[in-house]
């Protein structure tokens, strides 16, 4: 008996069901009602994400912890770049971002500017956190990113 997956992709054969995944490509939709504004530029309050699957890039750092804080947040966006690269995504498919910072308020704006080279609009949700410290000593930047193909 079939049941409910008669009709949806659960009965069809895997490389059908990719087929039919492939053929309807990810599409994300930005969130923006009057009672919750973005904090700054570079961000949507919130991403109506539609697809068939998602990327979960665990959190990623710089390469050089002795360089300066630019040039650890852009190795940082390239670190996930390989990761989504890997799974057939891009930044155009992020929809959420979570970026965690042990000197927030002296590198928020840091972060701001160097994020808008890599991110498309809509721009995905995202929220950034102070911590005392993160796992790996002397880690002053750790950033995750959920995306949708």
């Amino acid at each position: 008996m079939l049941g409910l997956a008669g009709g949806s992709l659960a009965a069809l054969s895997p490389q059908a069901a990719e087929a039919a995944a492939a053929e309807t490509p990810a599409k994300r939709t930005g969130l923006t009602p009057g009672g919750a504004p973005s904090a700054d530029v570079g961000y949507t309050p919130g991403i109506l994400a539609e697809g068939r699957r998602l990327v979960f890039v665990s959190g990623q750092g710089p390469k050089d912890l002795d360089a300066d804080m630019e040039t650890q947040i852009r190795q940082t966006f390239d670190r996930i770049g390989l990761v989504l690269k890997e799974a057939g995504a891009g930044f155009e498919n992020v929809v959420i971002l979570r970026s965690f910072f042990v000197h927030l308020l002296r590198d928020l704006p840091i972060y701001r500017k160097v994020r808008q080279d890599y991110l498309v609009k809509p721009y995905p949700a995202s929220t950034a956190v102070g911590t005392p410290e993160l796992a790996i000593p002397g880690l002053e930047i750790e950033i995750e990113a959920v995306a949708i193909i």
